[in-house]
């Protein structure tokens, strides 16, 4: 087992891993900018290094910092969190020049699944369904324009090297294609210096739902059921749950047979998520795959009391997994707190955080780095806290999140915490009736004074 393990990542996720080590007896080490230094991960784990200013680019994506940082405190291992450089193959790969052990995905791994054309094809190769779509990169607008007619409209554009919604283009009729895809081209290529793009058919009123994996050294591999990360801004999820109210059990099994199919497939190591679109008939379809751990992880923790942490390092020391699938027991529903303005168009929202009071009761679990009197940067993602229920049934969970929300008061910089407190009253959202379209039509109620 490991001695020491550094933590290459800032906020609640570095304080989460910083937790589970303590509990599993093993040194954690810290790294921070200068803006992060009085972050509670600074603060809790055995040891801290600053590696650089606020810039990320200087600091968590700086390689050579990080890898400096691991040897002058001797650690024996990194776990790179999610973000900044938790899919980087060239990392993985330094780490393991450095005998530094990666709690992650190989680079060779990461490498095949990050990129999303050379992803598809593995998944193909592996006999899990995937969305039609263009056999590796489009060459040029012509090719693109034929397999538009081939697939038939509605058709999506996106990037080879994209994340987060960049590069990614809905077409839906044939005039509207090459404004499509000029503008994806040059955003991918602002984005990721790269504007290689695929096309794919566009899947009408799709669920986004993601199989939680864990894969062993040995070739083995487990699914933890699903969560549904439907209600997304931009691409960028807002709220997550499980099970999925669109569930069946007929599907969650061809899913999770699919998921594990996909890891064993690739002799994934680590804990992974394999993430799938699903259409109104309830096909589904691979679409990526997240060799790292996610942000809304602890809902499956919840319903399956399991540690992913925990089972991520055992993993990475060697130790088997026991190849068991999980299946939900409860329900839990986990809402990303930002500190964004949902009445002026999600507007970031950094500063000082002057009162803060965290709820608290049976159900309830707050992942967060945030305290009265820190300052929030503005250099980093604004997410500074997620809100977790978990209950017997769904309706449940809701009225335990509605109760939460109304506790959760934090002051001096505006939150997203308005935007959950209505979505836990909306109509659809309550009847589990929603898809990745969802926040097209939901307008916030006017600012209570």
């Amino acid at each position: 087992m490991f001695k020491k393990i550094l933590i290459a990542n800032r906020g609640e996720i570095a304080l989460r891993i910083i937790r589970t080590c303590k509990e599993m007896g093993i040194k954690s080490v810290a790294v921070y900018s200068t803006a992060d230094e009085d972050s509670l991960h600074v603060k809790f784990a055995d040891e801290a290094v600053c590696i650089g200013p606020p810039a990320s680019s200087e600091s968590y994506l700086k390689i050579s910092n990080i890898i400096s940082a691991a040897e002058i405190t001797n650690a024996d291992a990194i776990h790179p969190g999610y973000g900044f450089l938790s899919e980087n193959a060239k990392f993985s790969k330094i780490c393991e020049e450095h005998d530094i052990k990666f709690i992650g995905a190989t680079a060779e791994m990461i490498n095949r699944m990050g990129d999303k054309a050379s992803a598809k094809e593995t998944m193909k190769e592996a006999g899990v369904p995937c969305v039609p779509g263009s056999e590796g990169i489009i060459e040029s607008f012509e090719e693109c324009e034929k397999l538009a007619e081939e697939f038939g409209y509605p058709v999506m554009l996106k990037a080879t090297s994209g994340g987060g919604g960049k590069g990614m283009r809905a077409v839906w009729k044939a005039d509207e294609l090459r404004k499509g895809w000029d503008d994806a081209r040059q955003e991918a290529m602002a984005s990721f210096a790269d504007d290689d793009m695929y096309l794919e058919k566009l899947i009408e009123e799709p669920r986004h739902i993601e199989i939680q994996v864990v894969g062993d050294a040995f070739g083995k591999a487990c699914h933890l059921s699903e969560r549904d990360c439907s209600v997304q801004r931009r691409h960028q999820k807002l709220t997550e749950e499980v099970p999925s109210p669109y569930m069946t059990t007929k599907l969650r099994k061809e899913m999770g047979d699919a998921a594990v199919k996909a890891s064993e497939f690739i002799k994934y190591e680590g804990a992974g998520t394999v993430e799938f679109l699903v259409d109104k008939h309830r096909n589904f379809y691979f679409m990526e795959m997240n060799t790292r751990i996610q942000v809304e992880h602890p809902i499956t923790e919840q319903v399956v009391n399991f540690d992913l942490i925990r089972e991520q390092i055992l993993v990475a020391a060697g130790v088997p997994i026991s190849g068991k699938n999980y299946l939900p027991k409860m329900h839990a529903i986990e809402c990303r707190i930002n500190a964004e303005d949902p009445y002026n168009g999600f507007r970031p929202s950094p500063g000082k955080i002057i009162t803060l009071h965290a709820p608290g009761g049976h159900g309830v679990r707050l992942d967060t780095h945030v305290y009265a009197g820190y300052t929030i940067p503005p250099n980093y993602d604004s997410m500074i806290a997620k809100l977790i229920t978990t209950a017997q049934t769904r309706e449940e969970a809701i009225n335990k999140m509605k109760r939460a929300l109304d506790e959760f008061v934090i002051e001096g910089i505006n939150t997203t915490i308005p935007f959950h407190r209505q979505l836990m009253d909306d109509p659809d959202y309550v009847a589990g009736n929603y898809t990745t379209a969802f926040m097209d039509t939901f307008e916030m109620n006017p600012r209570e004074e």
